[in-house]
């Protein structure tokens, strides 16, 4: 019994630890994944605290599967793993069969795995929890208790240091279809193979009271007995080949459509990703005016990406005293290419080439020979 618990700590212990320290690369991916639960549940008055569930959360699985490890406050930890674990089942079982949330985002962007893997391993995760727990009073530390209150303050400052780091610069490993050396154009173009996703419609209606559901062969809409209760769709088959990027429209102050041009254009372009400008971050606003000054005098173009309206993005602008051509971007699409708000994106003939946050902007722009040194 003592190797097969053994076992089950290292196994439960290993997979938090990893499952946290992947979502820590990119804090806000988790925030944007807990916004869309709370949205699904109905539950939009929890959604202002998204962040910092997430936050709390991605530190909590980190030093939960080290303790589990070395056995630090077992009985304690132990248990608020099995709660853990059974949250974690019931929000990637609700994924799965309600078919309302396409991925649960448990390791992340990175890694990305499907909702039918993700529930399985939940429920062997929640098994293996719940024998922790009953044997939890023959586990006991693995060193002194004060090596493993060191281990546990070690592994808090770590896990809060790393999401610290990450939300002031850019992930360390960026996984979304935006980082650099992708062609967003290219990006933006469906594969060879690709293959529309089939989708039924099914409606559910009730009588005598028993819900029913239907196609769209075969609903009842001339029987009146019937009462329409909901719809849903179901997923027949997946799509095959779908583009990586499919939202990422830049409209101007008429509303047209400029992605093509600007993702086709020869050399050089910057963007500048607003995406809340209400809550945008303004630090070293003196680096990004010198930047946009001289990208004027060496004719780069350098565009502000508002996810606001063109009024508000044009008046935000004025504010700051920044003097940029605005085109206006989808938030969604937005976050997902640039998580620091606001941040910024060289690209050189449509490929990515760089991207900063608010805190690293360059503080020097020079094009030698036709290439771009910044530092």
């Amino acid at each position: 019994m003592k190797y097969f618990l053994w076992a089950l700590r290292i196994i439960v212990g290993v997979l938090f630890i990893f499952s946290g320290v992947v979502k820590a690369n990119d804090p806000m991916g988790l925030v944007y994944k807990m916004d869309e639960f709370f949205e699904v549940l109905h539950m939009n008055f929890m959604i202002p605290w998204s962040f910092v569930f997430s936050i709390t959360m991605i530190a909590f699985e980190i030093v939960c599967g080290v303790a589990v490890l070395i056995g630090y406050g077992f009985r304690v930890f132990a248990f608020l793993l099995l709660v853990l674990n059974i949250i974690f089942t019931f929000l990637t079982g609700y994924a799965l069969y309600s078919g309302k949330i396409k991925e649960c985002g448990c390791f992340g962007a990175c890694i990305k795995i499907s909702s039918e893997a993700t529930f399985y391993k939940d429920i062997a995760l929640l098994l293996m929890s719940i024998v922790l727990v009953i044997y939890s009073k023959k586990i006991s530390g693995l060193m002194h208790r004060h090596v493993n209150t060191a281990f546990i303050i070690l592994a808090t400052v770590f896990a809060f240091a790393i999401q610290w780091w990450d939300l002031e610069h850019l992930p360390y490993h960026d996984c979304m279809p935006y980082k650099v050396g992708y062609n967003l154009w290219e990006k933006m173009q469906p594969g060879k193979d690709y293959v529309p996703a089939v989708i039924e419609s099914v409606f559910i209606y009730e009588k005598d009271g028993k819900k029913q559901e239907f196609t769209i062969k075969n609903y009842p809409w001339q029987d009146s007995t019937w009462k329409f209760v909901d719809r849903k769709d179901k997923i027949i088959s997946e799509a095959k080949g779908e583009p990586e990027i499919h939202d990422f429209i830049l409209t101007d102050s008429n509303n047209n459509d400029q992605t093509q041009a600007i993702l086709n254009a020869k050399g050089y372009t910057f963007f500048w990703f607003v995406r809340e400008p209400d809550k945008a971050d303004m630090a070293n606003l003196d680096k990004l005016r010198s930047l946009i000054a001289k990208a004027a005098e060496l004719h780069v173009p350098f565009y502000a990406l508002c996810s606001s309206n063109y009024e508000a993005s044009q008046a935000f602008l004025k504010k700051w005293n920044i003097n940029l051509p605005v085109l206006t971007l989808d938030g969604t699409a937005s976050k997902t290419a640039m998580r620091s708000n606001p941040g910024l994106m060289m690209l050189t003939d449509g490929v990515v080439v760089n991207k900063w946050s608010y805190r690293d902007y360059p503080s020097q722009m020079a094009l030698t020979n036709g290439k771009m040194d910044l530092k």
